[in-house]
């Protein structure tokens, strides 16, 4: 049975929930499935659940546990200890607001996990294998292989398909670099496994994941240094803005190594040593722990995707706009199929794959309007064209809103970053970055907005409630109205006004 350290009372209740080990397995009649599924995370989850919902008879084929990892090893377990890191951040700066703390403030690192796998196993009910049973989806666990265009094998049983959908996601990316595997380096997986807090701590990788998390060890005491080949952290998102992140990590102490390449791996005594190289010399870096996050690579081994005729490439599978692969019958869905590797990405892009491959559906994935958010302190948040490209454009507006301008910003001592926009001539947002504390939460309502054309005008005219950091949402269309007053209209209005006096 699939198995999680360590190996306590909380990682088992998940495991009871969504990889039971007395699960038996559903009888197969020889009547082919509406859908059959391959991969139990979100993408997968969403599929089957969506499938039988409407009626279709739908298999689930997972060979580890199901909700993958997000439930596993990412979106759930990381934020149950960036919550953790959040509250002992807090603390240590609760003098700020005039409340005094007697003593060191201190870390159980013990604690923190064993509670972030407390309320990982107290989520893991949403994606339990049971509840998907009741909704009327047949749930295998073992390797799915496909063994034709419209079959698949699992645990030696045959299953036929009108349609499939592959969302087998993908798995931290590990480079051949000299050493990896006699340090013991560890990724996403190994760090929710850890028990102890290491002291001294080595992220490769300043992306999403390595900022997050070296962040959330610096918090809980970890000597942190970030090491990544980029000129700077956070190289998708706008320079500005991740410079914001930047500034607030090194204050906490964390060094950030950029433009760094890591050349191997090392051991001196029980020291793990990164060797790297930085402006043509090479440096070397000691560490108890060693984690990587340079990025994902698609799981797309191992499936039969050679015998039921789908095209791939190390990048994940090929799909079309409606995420129908080289084979008609099966589309993927997800991070094997996705640039955007999130959740709510999965989410929407499965609800996509159903509706295309059962109905006729003509959506497009291209379609979608999709945000993401790196959950750092402050966070960062985009939605549609960043600084870049808004720059080779010359016929946007680019709209900006200080927290420093919102009030309950303010009032919380949160008033670092800013709300931006790029907008056309008419309003209409045709991207936003936000980076400050809860950007995730502020950066919604500008994608709902893309999403249904709202334009900044009609944004202004919204009322919000005051104080709240939503407010600095409204401020920028009032910035974008601001910029109707032409010198003409002026003019025309400041006559009319003295003509009434």
């Amino acid at each position: 049975m699939t198995r999680i350290l360590p190996n306590d009372v909380h990682n088992q209740n998940m495991a009871d929930l969504v990889h039971p080990s007395d699960w038996s397995p559903p009888a197969v009649s020889g009547d082919s499935y509406n859908l059959v599924v391959v991969g139990g995370g979100t993408a997968g989850l969403i599929a089957a659940l969506g499938t039988a919902g409407l009626g279709g008879r739908v298999a689930l084929i997972e060979k580890h546990f199901l909700g993958g990892d997000c439930l596993v090893t990412g979106c759930v377990p990381s934020k149950g200890l960036l919550s953790a890191a959040h509250v002992a951040h807090q603390v240590r700066q609760a003098g700020d607001y005039g409340v005094r703390i007697d003593g060191d403030v201190t870390v159980d690192f013990g604690a923190v996990m064993e509670r972030m796998r407390k309320i990982r196993a107290d989520i893991a009910h949403h994606d339990a294998a049971q509840k998907l049973k009741d909704a009327g989806v047949d749930v295998f666990f073992g390797a799915g292989t496909f063994t034709g265009p419209d079959t698949l094998e699992v645990n030696g049983t045959s299953l036929r398909f009108a349609k499939a959908v592959i969302a087998t996601g993908a798995r931290a990316l590990r480079p051949a670099i000299p050493g990896i595997d006699d340090v013991g380096v560890i990724d996403n997986e190994g760090v929710f496994e850890l028990t102890e807090l290491p002291e001294r701590m080595v992220v490769v990788g300043a992306g999403p994941i390595g900022c997050e998390l070296g962040q959330a060890f610096r918090r809980f005491g970890s000597e942190v240094t970030l090491v990544d080949m980029a000129p700077r952290i956070l190289n998708h998102d706008d320079a500005d803005a991740a410079a914001i992140v930047a500034n607030q990590l090194e204050s906490e102490g964390i060094t950030l190594a950029t433009s760094a390449k890591v050349l191997r791996f090392e051991t001196d005594g029980a020291d793990k040593i990164v060797v790297f190289e930085r402006h043509g010399r090479e440096e070397r870096l000691a560490a108890d722990t060693v984690l990587l996050a340079i990025g994902r690579a698609p799981n797309v081994d191992g499936i039969g995707l050679e015998a039921a005729e789908v095209a791939f490439t190390r990048k994940g599978i090929e799909v079309n706009d409606g995420l129908q692969t080289s084979n008609p019958r099966i589309y993927a869905s997800g991070d094997v199929a996705s640039k955007f590797k999130f959740t709510h990405a999965a989410d929407a892009l499965s609800r996509i794959a159903v509706q295309n491959a059962l109905f006729f559906g003509r959506k497009k994935a291209s379609d979608l309007v999709i945000p993401w958010s790196t959950f750092t302190d402050p966070e960062l948040s985009h939605v549609g064209i960043g600084q870049t490209e808004a720059a080779k454009r010359g016929d946007l507006s680019v709209f900006e809103v200080g927290f420093d301008h919102n009030d309950r910003s303010l009032l919380e001592g949160e008033a670092t970053g800013f709300a931006r926009v790029y907008a056309d001539k008419k309003g209409r947002i045709l991207g936003a970055t936000v980076v400050g504390r809860h950007a995730g939460e502020v950066i919604a309502p500008l994608t709902l907005a893309m999403t249904n054309g709202v334009t900044l005008g009609q944004i202004a005219s919204t009322i919000h409630a005051y104080p709240t950091r939503m407010d600095i949402v409204k401020r920028l269309g009032d910035s974008y109205n601001r910029t109707r007053l032409t010198p003409f209209v002026a003019t025309l209005l400041k006559t009319l006004l003295a003509w009434r006096r």
